[in-house]
């Protein structure tokens, strides 16, 4: 059983170093009460474990409801112990909480069992030619100590990328349009904290900005920066309930082929998946809820 990796820059020594194969999925959302998208769940492990990938990256939104069911998170962390692929995590708004929510805020209990389950929301894999940075995006915008100190062992940590090309993997993107973008509320990271991290983008050769959180599938290159949203493997939301919002709404996964200094990017269907659409199941899954 592959499962947690530990924090170190040579985990992928061992990898040929003619291509390093990630996979990315995103928003599982997997309950330990609410068991709706477990079956799915079970797909995206099968498929996952006969890629022959040399590591998987899940982009947040795990849970169900981690930051309202303590056992969401345990429950979640054993289900990605059973990967046969090593694999890596960040938390999403519904694992955490999220900054803008008065039910559900970011706090210390909710990232201590974050932590206890997952490990820390920041991470560094560095390929031969590649340096991948893992980043908790539902401190973006919080207030918190941790904010202030997760942008500074992000600039520390491009810093000490050397000449390797830099990739991030986040769950809520930090724009939806173009990093111009005004407040787009639920879906994006607000503009006054975001401008610190596009800075970063500017002045560092990043390559890649990967993000979940949208439950879209879309891939788009802005000022040599490719940015990829993947899509859910549980849900998706129709057209009408995004208006505006460019992507696919369809399940799947990303797979990345990282050789030397290039990228390879694959948006792919992920076999068996059921879709479920989010008005179908929102009364059982978020009762009183509704989708904005």
């Amino acid at each position: 059983m592959a499962g947690f990796l530990p924090l170190r820059s040579d985990l992928l020594s061992g990898v040929p170093s003619l291509m390093t194969r990630v996979l990315q999925i995103s928003d599982t959302h997997v309950g330990f009460a609410k068991r709706h998208f477990l079956d799915n769940w079970r797909k995206v492990q099968a498929w996952a474990d006969s890629q022959d990938a040399d590591l998987l990256i899940h982009t947040g939104d795990v849970t169900l409801d981690g930051a309202g069911d303590a056992r969401d998170i345990p429950y979640c962390a054993e289900l990605l112990q059973g990967l046969d692929v090593p694999w890596q995590s960040v938390p999403g708004n519904h694992d955490v909480g999220d900054p803008d929510s008065l039910a559900q805020p970011v706090n210390d209990a909710r990232l201590a069992a974050w932590g206890e389950g997952f490990g820390t929301g920041n991470w560094i894999m560095d390929l031969e030619e590649w340096r991948l940075l893992g980043l908790n995006s539902m401190l973006i915008g919080s207030g918190r100590s941790e904010e202030a100190a997760q942008l500074a062992w992000l600039k520390d940590s491009m810093a000490g990328a050397g000449t390797r090309r830099i990739g991030w993997f986040l769950h809520r993107p930090l724009f939806i349009h173009e990093p111009e973008d005004p407040d787009m509320g639920y879906w994006a990271a607000k503009p006054e904290p975001r401008q610190a991290y596009m800075d970063l983008i500017g002045r560092h050769d990043v390559g890649l900005v990967a993000s979940g959180h949208l439950h879209k599938s879309h891939d788009f290159e802005l000022d040599g920066v490719r940015y990829v949203w993947a899509p859910s493997t549980a849900f998706a939301l129709r057209p009408d309930q995004q208006p505006g919002m460019p992507g696919e709404s369809r399940l799947g996964a990303v797979v990345y082929e990282f050789a030397g200094r290039e990228l390879s990017v694959a948006r792919v269907d992920v076999p068996e998946l059921q879709m479920f659409w989010i008005d179908d199941v929102l009364h059982e899954i978020y009762p009183g809820s509704s989708v904005s």
